[in-house]
């Protein structure tokens, strides 16, 4: 009795995670920042700072993401620039809801 050959293409699993992880990586890696930067939009917000100073840390992860993502579209290229580009992404929605919330205002006791 024969035993019975598989091909070795296409038979490969490894691969399977790849997808996830070029997304689940830069979104991990923009957390801790993202983390930081809402709650100093947080604090300057409950200190009743002027509008300018409370879209700070916005404005610095917004030039942050430009620079991430030209780096990793000029310099990188390819798979892994398509990862700082992701992860620009991911910094510039931290941005959006850090001005958010310094736009709202706290209501003083």
């Amino acid at each position: 009795m024969a035993q019975k050959v598989e091909p070795i293409i296409g038979r490969n699993k490894s691969h399977k995670g790849l997808g996830r992880m070029m997304i689940l990586a830069p979104f991990l890696m923009a957390v801790l920042p993202g983390i930081v930067i809402l709650l100093c939009a947080w604090w300057f917000n409950k200190m009743n700072l002027p509008l300018i100073v409370r879209t700070i840390p916005g404005i610095l992860t917004v030039i942050a993401a430009i620079i991430v993502f030209y780096i990793g579209f000029v310099n990188i290229r390819g798979f892994e620039g398509a990862v700082y580009g992701i992860l620009a992404f991911f910094l510039l929605l931290f941005a959006i809801v850090s001005f958010v919330m310094a736009k709202k205002r706290v209501k003083a006791k």
